[in-house]
């Protein structure tokens, strides 16, 4: 890689279960250079894996560097966090790597902040559910972007 102020970033967020239907996971995988990776496998009334990937700008490199330092997560810790079975109430997993720190916390699945209200270490959590709920939202607006515009 280059000597760029991306290459000191890399983000993924995977949320999954194994359920009814099998193995049911999203995930969401931006790289230094640019390149993000999103796959959602569900096999819920017949579907197949829907994979998509694509370059983006430094512009969405540099929100999601932003959210992330901004969530404070780089600076919390999963070691009291409820350990996430993926054949019970599935697991969420974020990676970060932030410049010469590097993250990588598993719990539960977090429905709503109702699921961690109980928990030791709740403003941590609570940070991982706001972060991982924005990258979300700024990931499938991307793939939304991407897939259904209209060249006129």
């Amino acid at each position: 890689m280059g000597d760029t102020p991306y290459d000191d970033f890399y983000c993924r967020l995977y949320q999954g279960h194994k359920g009814r239907y099998g193995h049911e996971f999203w995930e969401a995988q931006l790289m230094p250079n640019g390149h993000l990776r999103y796959i959602n496998e569900t096999s819920y009334k017949g579907d197949d894996r829907i994979k998509k990937e694509m370059r983006v700008s430094h512009a969405v490199l540099s929100e999601v560097k932003r959210m992330v330092q901004q969530s404070g997560i780089m600076e919390k810790s999963d070691h009291v966090w409820p350990d996430g079975d993926l054949k019970k109430e599935g697991i969420l997993e974020l990676e970060v790597k932030l410049g010469n720190e590097h993250i990588c916390f598993v719990t539960i699945k977090i429905g709503s902040t109702a699921d961690i209200a109980d928990c030791e270490d709740n403003e941590g959590l609570q940070a991982l559910y706001y972060l991982s709920q924005d990258i979300k939202a700024l990931v499938m607006s991307i793939m939304n972007l991407h897939t259904k515009r209209r060249l006129f």
